[in-house]
Order: structure tokens, then sequence, then C-alpha cells
């Protein structure tokens, strides 16, 4: 398991598994997130479940790294799920009409089956 002061990262058999620690997904770590999601992808990482239960600012850059996200599934034949979002997340998501390209999930087990 892979522990930064902002995410850890466990990998599990056919997925890995981003928890954000911090309440802002912002500018701050953004580009650590999306530095460590290349690094996976490269990995041969195909899925992704980012929980952001501790989450419960977003940013444009917060968000540009959840998209980062999913086109690195995507490409990869794989899936980002998003779980445990917190009201603000998912009003954020909802306004930039990202709702019907995001999967998101309730608990990490409800991610697990979506995979």
């Amino acid at each position: 398991m892979i522990s930064a002061m902002e995410f850890t990262v466990e990998k599990k058999d056919n997925y890995a598994l981003i928890e954000v620690q911090a309440e802002k997904l912002d500018s701050n770590i953004a580009p650590n997130l999306k530095s460590e999601l290349v690094v996976l992808n490269a990995e041969g990482v195909k899925n992704i479940i980012l929980n952001l239960t501790h989450t419960r600012y977003c940013d444009s850059s917060g968000l540009s790294s959840i998209l980062v996200a999913n086109r690195l599934c995507k490409n990869a034949q794989g899936k980002l799920v998003l779980c445990n979002l917190q009201d603000g997340v998912k009003k954020l998501i909802a306004i930039s009409q990202l709702d019907s390209i995001l999967s998101m999930a309730t608990t990490i087990e409800e991610a697990t089956t979506l995979i």
C-alpha cells in the first residue's frame, strides 16, 4: 500500500483502491493524484475505485484529476468508480453534467460489483 499525506493507494486483485484523505480535492492535491493515476496505469491497473469519504470540497483541478482517472481507465478497457461521495462533490459533478459519464457507488462494496 502506498500512502501519501493526501491519499492512500491499495492494490487489489483486479483494481486499485484510492482513498483521498483530504477534505479538499483541489490544486494542492490534484497534481499528485494525477501522477499516481498515470503510474498505476503504466503498471497495468485498469480498474480504479476512488473513495471520497473524507472529501467535502472539489474544485476544477480536482475534477480534472477525476476525469484523467476516467480516461486512463477507459483507454485501458477498465473502469473508474467513485464512491462515498459527499453532497458538495455530488452537486459539483451534477452541475458539470458529468454524472452521466462517471460511475458512482454508495459504498466500496457496491463499487467493486460495478467493476
